[in-house]
Parts: C-alpha cells; structure tokens; sequence
C-alpha cells in the first residue's frame, strides 16, 4: 500500500510538471504542435523503455476489448484541455479543478461499476470529501491575493515586433 501510495503521489507530481512544461511549450508554438510534440515524445519514451523491460511481449494483447485501444486518443484530449486550461486560469487553479473533476468522475464511475470496474457502493464520506475539496477550491479562488494570468498573446507579439 505504501508503494501505491508513493507512486499516486509522484504521479501527481509528474501531471503538474508536465502540465507547465506543456504551457510554456505552448506559448512558443499552438496548442495541436504542443500536443504532438509532447505525445509524440511519450511514444518514443514508451517505445523504447516497453522493448527494454518487456521485450516483444509488449506487443502480445490478449483478452482486451478493442475500445480500451482509444485511450491514446483520450490522451489528445487531456493535453489540448490541459493546455488550454492553464493558459486561461493558471497552473494551480487548473490543475485542482483537473484533480477535482478526476475524482468526482472515478467516483461516479465506480460507483456504476463502469468501463469493466468492480461496483464500489456510493457513500456520505465519499460526497462529504468532494464537497470539501470543492470547497476548497472555492476558497483558493475567491480568496484573492492572486492576481488573474495573462496570456501569452500579448508577449509573443511584444517579441515579435522587437525581431522585425
């Protein structure tokens, strides 16, 4: 369990840094150039450490139904969003609504018992730590002390005038 722990915990780690990475990418370059350079660097990362650990096995897919394939495509989705959504609210701000909504749709979908996952009954502790971490999100918010992010429009034309 602890082990899980940690890599949950380094996982989240690593989705933060990327998403930044992936922004300040994206101030140089458009968003569709950002999230093919960036999942096309993860396949070739994957690629490679898949042959080195596991060989030809990696190619070996059993008993896997052919709509799990699409999750690669989902993984557009996520940085497009991700990218965009840090553009316009900020790396924190965007990254606990990420977090939030993550949780209350494994929520929901466990509690269906969807996508091939066990049922895992619904109750009052796990609505009371959603409400909570809405809540503080809501805190983070509109608590002031932050001043709002600026695009990085403005710059890339402020750097294009000085190179003219």
């Amino acid at each position: 369990m602890i082990l899980g722990l940690l890599l949950a915990m380094f996982a989240g780690a690593l989705v933060s840094l990327q998403n930044i990475f992936n922004s300040k990418v994206n101030e140089h370059t458009g968003s569709w150039s950002t999230t093919t350079l960036v999942l096309g660097m993860g396949f070739i990362a994957s690629l490679v450490m898949g042959l080195i650990v596991e060989g030809k096995n990696m190619f070996t897919l059993q008993h896997m139904q052919p709509w799990y394939w699409i999750s690669g495509m989902i993984g557009v989705g996520v940085v497009i969003c991700l990218v965009q959504a840090t553009r316009l609210l900020g790396a924190t701000y965007a990254i606990s609504i990420v977090l939030t909504s993550q949780l209350g749709f494994a929520l929901l979908w466990d509690s269906l018992g969807w996508l091939g996952l066990a049922k895992v009954p619904f109750t009052l502790n796990q609505f009371i730590g959603v409400v909570v971490i809405v809540g503080g999100i809501l805190v983070f918010k509109l608590g002031g002390g932050r001043e709002p992010q600026k695009s990085a429009e403005p710059r890339k034309q402020r750097q294009a005038l000085h190179t003219d």
